[in-house]
């Protein structure tokens, strides 16, 4: 069974933290990152097969623990809850990213990858955001640059489903401020013997360095948007998110491509 799960979110480092923890000896993670099994609509939910789940991971011993990180699922409506009863006693760590650089750095990547036509303006607009509205279930995989952003509902259904002691929610920031310690944290957390393990370097699947700073006007627009779920944010995690409210702050990092 698989053990834990690294659920969110998107462009919020995931690829650096699957990198991290595989080197960890109690830990396997899956040969891919991003199994996608909880978020795949093919699959027949009212009778689901998981068994072939386990056939992602590579050799491993009895006592480590599997981990699957694929961070569409907190944002993937019943990804959660599919986890959830798949196993009750399964552990979260949800990476969170100041929304406003999400949506822009998940819009570039869309953009580098030929899916997206639209400018970052309009993309984050009224008429842009029509496109994730109206797609099957009010998701979209592509076009939820803004949607992504809201983690308050995505935070709430975590902790309706899971013990807040199985949640571990952190901010992308630390990991890079502060990448050592953020690691033990997430050791402590999973149970395992607490390692020193190389910080992690950000690695994104798509180079998007060539594209220009996000436009000011888009920054504020998206600012005064996110800023009612960054406080209730903050509050249900518990973490200090008060710099992201502020019109002049900038990421820690600023890693080419991201």
């Amino acid at each position: 069974m698989i053990d834990f799960f690294g659920v969110g979110t998107q462009k919020g480092g995931t690829t650096a933290l699957f990198n991290a923890l595989s080197k960890h000896p109690g830990l396997c993670l899956a040969e891919r990152k991003e199994l996608h099994l909880f978020d795949d609509e093919r699959i027949d939910w009212r009778d689901p097969d998981l068994s072939g789940a386990l056939d992602e991971f590579p050799p491993h011993s009895e006592e480590a623990l599997l981990g699957d990180i694929t961070p569409i699922y907190a944002y993937w409506p019943n990804a959660l809850e599919r986890i959830a009863r798949y196993n009750p006693d399964a552990r979260l760590i949800f990476l969170l990213r100041h929304p406003a650089y999400r949506a822009y750095s998940h819009w570039k990547m869309e953009t580098k990858r030929g899916n997206e036509k639209l400018d970052f303006e309009t993309a984050i607009s009224q008429e842009g955001r029509q496109r994730v509205a109206a797609s099957l279930g009010g998701v979209s995989r592509v076009y939820s640059y803004v949607e992504r952003g809201f983690y308050p509902a995505q935070i709430r259904r975590m902790l309706s489903l899971f013990p807040r002691h199985r949640v571990l929610i952190r901010t992308t920031d630390r990991l890079w401020t502060q990448p050592e310690q953020v690691l033990q944290e997430i050791q402590k957390f999973l149970g395992v013997e607490v390692r020193s393990l190389a910080s992690p370097s950000y690695v994104v699947p798509v180079d998007t360095s060539s594209a220009p700073p996000m436009p000011a006007h888009c920054r504020k627009a998206l600012d005064a948007l996110y800023a009612d779920p960054i406080l209730e944010s903050a509050k249900l995690s518990g973490l200090d998110l008060a710099r992201w409210l502020d019109p002049d702050y900038e990421e820690p990092m600023l890693p080419e491509g991201s």
